[in-house]
């Protein structure tokens, strides 16, 4: 190469190269920013509905008529607001297992499993102990319905701590197992002689039921679940073993380096969980259907996570949620007089989850100005 080629190459080279264009803010994600805003389920509550009136409104039908009917039928009436908080009941115990499970982030999905095999142990202690007096009977019902929905739940914490098997996966699996445990006593061995071929067990006796409030079907289960409420507030604010989970959920690395043994809390707060279902299983077969049947829950412990999320776990805030759920669910049946079916509800608490979910992740993202 020449001297003169030479010379221009290191001149071409030694001039600075046009720098892109940057813009002036940039979007970054934050990991860190894990609790959202108050508001942030406000929000997903009216953007849900106003997603679905475009749906509605497609179908034909004036949104404000259908909400309006769906109102009144849940909260307009003394028998509705009853038949709402006997829907809230279940997802309220649901909802609170739930939540105890996601304080320390242990994706607990199996509560409909857990309020399953719940309502399958009260039951059995209807058929092989059916003499015991009302006391007795409630007592045993309730110690067993709690004693195998935590078993279920431990039937989860157990691989996740021992093999690292994800809790996602082995608790929805149990559900199905559970589903098919109910169908196989209903259908075989616990099935009504005298139920005219209908799979269920015999109905419940007076003693064996839970008591009502008035000629309503409001059953004290609802105590039970106010109660447990309660109680986890006051264990998670007041108690060295609530701080323990608020820290694991917050930094389950510095638990770790404090002491804290967190697959021992795994295991405490799943036998919890899946114990609350448990109860929740109890309530329904004993306060409302009076009977062992195929779908003893249509679908508590699934909207029940919704129920959790919703409330940010707050304790306050699963009462209201379970409310606004179990109104969501009464009111669906009361759209079926204007032409729509109840799956309505459904639709709604399936846009709310997806709100909730799309604030939560678009909360964790921050605009910020380049240097």
């Amino acid at each position: 190469m020449s001297s003169k080629n030479a010379s221009d190459a290191v001149l071409l080279n030694s001039v600075p190269a046009k720098s892109a264009k940057r813009l002036p803010m940039r979007l970054e994600y934050d990991a860190s920013r894990t609790r959202s805003p108050w508001w942030s389920p406000i929000l997903s509550i009216i953007l849900a509905l106003l997603l679905c009136a475009v749906f509605i409104a497609a179908n034909g039908m004036s949104p404000v008529t259908v909400y309006d009917k769906m109102f009144r039928g849940a909260f307009g009436t003394s028998y509705g607001i009853t038949e709402t908080m006997v829907k809230a009941i279940p997802l309220l115990l649901c909802g609170l297992g739930i939540a105890v499970a996601y304080r320390i982030s242990v994706w607990n999905i199996g509560a409909e499993g857990q309020l399953t095999v719940g309502a399958m142990a009260a039951t059995a202690v209807t058929i092989y102990f059916p003499g015991l007096s009302s006391f007795w009977s409630i007592a045993l019902m309730l110690v067993f319905g709690t004693a195998a929905g935590a078993l279920w739940g431990l039937m989860t914490a157990i691989p996740r701590t021992h093999f690292g098997v994800n809790e996602l996966i082995t608790s929805l699996m149990l559900n199905y197992v559970a589903l098919l445990a109910l169908d196989y006593v209903v259908f075989g061995p616990w099935k009504d002689p005298k139920g005219f071929n209908f799979p269920g067990s015999p109905m419940f006796t007076a003693a064996q039921s839970l008591p009502v409030l008035g000629t309503t079907r409001l059953h004290i289960g609802l105590i039970f679940g106010l109660v447990a409420v309660a109680i986890y507030y006051l264990m998670i604010r007041f108690t060295r073993w609530g701080y323990e989970l608020r820290l694991i959920g917050a930094n389950p690395t510095a638990a770790r380096y404090a002491g804290i043994h967190i697959k021992k809390h795994i295991m405490i707060v799943m036998l919890i969980s899946g114990g609350l279902a448990g109860i929740a299983g109890m309530a329904e077969v004993s306060g409302v259907t009076h009977k062992l049947m195929q779908g003893i829950s249509p679908g508590y412990g699934y909207t029940a996570i919704i129920v959790a999320w919703l409330a940010k776990l707050n304790p306050l805030g699963l009462i209201v949620t379970s409310v606004l759920f179990g109104g969501l669910i009464v009111g669906g049946y009361s759209v079926q007089t204007i032409g729509l079916p109840s799956s309505i509800s459904e639709m709604l608490q399936g846009a709310i989850l997806f709100f909730l979910i799309a604030g939560d992740m678009i909360h964790r993202f921050r605009i910020r100005r380049n240097a």
